[in-house]
């Protein structure tokens, strides 16, 4: 198994993380190649692109932005207001629940927005039914804060 060297790790990160002088096209057609790296390699390409993906959420979608400084605020109050570890770790896994249904979310709604912007029936419902799950899921939060701290 040959590791990537140095310098292709730096090419690729900045490739995907939007720092490459690509034109956009290029750097879609790469992406849509599998990989073919094994091991280790594979791992820091799956690393790079996740890493990517966070950047594209908190750069072009406002609601993930909204739910991370949620978030951010309220971990620490969760680690203040939970009694025992069990439910701290309950109060936290709540939040991230969000955060994980919310970026879910953005990837249906930028495929469907990718596959055309003139109204379709179906697009529409998967938007809906993706916004509908964020919805639950900050239910689920207020029902386990609620339960846990009231």
């Amino acid at each position: 198994m040959t590791q990537p060297q140095p310098a292709t790790l730096i090419l690729l990160s900045d490739q995907f993380l939007g720092d490459s002088s690509m034109n956009k096209q290029d750097s879609q057609l790469d992406r849509s190649v599998p990989p073919s790296e094994k091991g280790m390699a594979r791992l820091v390409s799956a690393t790079v692109y996740s890493l990517a993906g966070l950047k594209a959420a908190i750069k072009h979608e406002e609601a993930f932005r909204l739910e991370l400084i949620a978030f951010i605020v309220l971990t620490p109050i969760a680690l203040w207001l939970g009694e025992s570890d069990l439910e701290k770790v309950l109060l936290i896994t709540s939040l991230v629940l969000v955060i994980l249904v919310e970026l879910v979310n953005s990837a249906i709604e930028a495929v469907v927005d990718r596959s055309g912007l003139e109204y379709n029936e179906l697009s529409g419902r998967a938007k809906d039914i993706g916004s509908a799950a964020v919805f639950v899921s900050l239910l689920f939060v207020v029902f386990v804060w609620a339960m846990l701290l009231l």
